[in-house]
């Protein structure tokens, strides 16, 4: 392989390896500390991380207020605690080497008021913000405030090219680098546009080519571009280095450092990692951002299929085909369904699946009586997690809700991320990864259950595998 020379990056020569920013509790302190340390780019999650009490325990972020916006004002100060204790942490694990990124998803609940709220006490032991998830235009004026680099994530030249002209051109001196996420490999929450199909997956490499030509017209010949999502062995990637049409090249690994000694997530998940298959990760579209995300296909994704699988089209009068009466909800106010669909609905019905929830795309979905109970409580206890949810209709708007019926489909995502960041239930409970993660069971490097520090993953990733 072609050696893989250092960069200049955040204001710092480092190895062009970086630590991908994974959500709730997930890339700490300890494991972004440990990424730089080595020499690399670490990122620690600024999405409602840990804080922790005096004999070292997280403080469990429950929430006591009384509506919505209580709840969210609690948010907001649990996600700025967390995420200045993660900072201090590693920054000190880091000493003087490599560069800390703190991410950050712009479709968060109080994004701008947590980001800032962790660089007032922070911003002189950071080094840049990555931020995704949405089309963050306000990116570089907040960073430029603060003095640091951002780096945008970003899964097309196009969606670069309309950041660019609304708001970066403004603030060029501190664009760090332009972070592409393959859309259809990367886990967690993905760039899909509505004209791309989730089927359908293209090569990165004329998109990254894409990327740097809109680059280059603005300017930025110089501004790395960081290769996100499906990166694993550095020998596959070989064609990217010293490559005129992809010019600075650095890496961001997201699922390789889950399986390292300093991941923060539990034995149990780290072994279901190591035992994947390809195709256990599902490319779906059950997040209540709205977004497609990548996840591993345990309990938990098969019964939001199922749930959606259990649907039919209704009318509130009898229309067309809409002919045969159907009683729902407490007071068994008739719907109309077609025959067939009336039918299924009976089968369902007769399987236990007795309760019709109503969504925004008048359908109704059938759930078990203890499913529906659970849904309707998780969507009262909404805290405001995101800008906007499918599930619950909260907004941060000023009318505090999106306008839309709150959607049964969907799932609290702060309470199951939670759940599984804190030794929760790997089945019932949502597993992000990325859709390369089948291949920890293929590589012999991980045989006998071997799980590497920190420092040995980035030593053999500089090898080439």
């Amino acid at each position: 392989m072609k050696a893989l020379n250092s960069i200049l990056m955040s204001g710092a020569d480092v190895l062009p390896l970086i630590e991908g920013g994974k959500g709730v509790s997930i890339t700490t302190g300890v494991s972004s500390g440990a990424w730089a340390a080595v020499g690399g780019i670490g990122t620690f999650s600024g999405v409602n991380a840990d804080s922790f009490d005096e004999r070292g325990s997280a403080i469990p972020q429950i929430y006591k207020g009384r509506t919505r916006n209580d709840r969210h004002e609690e948010l907001i100060r649990y996600a700025i605690d967390g995420g200045v204790t993660q900072a201090r942490i590693a920054h000190e694990m880091r000493g003087n080497a490599g560069a800390l990124h703190i991410n950050v998803l712009w479709e968060m609940g109080g994004a701008e008021r947590v980001l800032s709220g962790i660089l007032e006490k922070c911003r002189n032991i950071v080094h840049g913000i990555t931020c995704g998830a949405g089309m963050p235009y306000r990116l570089g004026e907040i960073a430029t405030k603060y003095g640091l680099y951002y780096y945008p994530i970003i899964s097309s030249g196009r969606a670069f090219r309309a950041l660019w002209k609304r708001a970066y051109h403004k603030f060029t001196e501190l664009l760090g680098g332009v972070v592409y996420e393959d859309p259809w490999l990367a886990g967690g929450h993905n760039g899909l546009s509505n004209s791309e199909d989730p089927r359908k997956p293209e090569d990165p490499y004329p998109r990254v080519v894409e990327l740097r030509k809109v680059m280059n017209e603005a300017g930025l010949q110089k501004t790395p571009i960081i290769m996100a999502g499906g990166v694993w062995w550095l020998s596959e990637w070989e064609h990217f280095l010293d490559n005129p049409e992809v010019g600075p090249i650095a890496f961001q690994f997201g699922t390789r450092p889950l399986l390292t000694k300093e991941s923060p997530i539990s034995a149990k998940w780290k072994k279901r990692l190591a035992e994947l298959k390809n195709g256990d990760v599902l490319l779906q579209r059950f997040s209540p951002t709205g977004f497609y995300s990548s996840a591993v296909r345990n309990d938990y994704i098969r019964e939001l299929e199922a749930r959606s699988d259990r649907q039919i089209a209704f009318s509130p009068e009898p229309v067309g085909e809409h002919t045969d009466a159907l009683n729902i909800g407490l007071r068994k106010k008739d719907v109309y369904v077609t025959p067939a669909d009336k039918a299924r609905a009976a089968e369902w019905v007769a399987a236990g699946f007795t309760e019709a929830m109503k969504t925004p795309d008048s359908t109704l979905i059938f759930v078990t009586p203890a499913k529906a109970e659970e849904i309707r409580a998780d969507q009262t206890a909404c805290m405001g997690c995101l800008s906007a949810c499918n599930f619950s209709n909260w907004s941060q708007n000023e009318h505090g809700t999106t306008g839309r019926k709150a959607d049964p489909r969907s799932f609290c995502i702060q309470k199951t991320l939670q759940n599984i960041a804190h030794d929760g239930d790997i089945e019932n409970e949502l597993m992000f990864s990325g859709h390369n993660a089948y291949r920890f069971a293929l590589d012999p490097w991980y045989k006998n259950g071997f799980i590497p520090s920190v420092k040995q993953l980035v030593e053999r990733i500089t090898t080439g595998w």
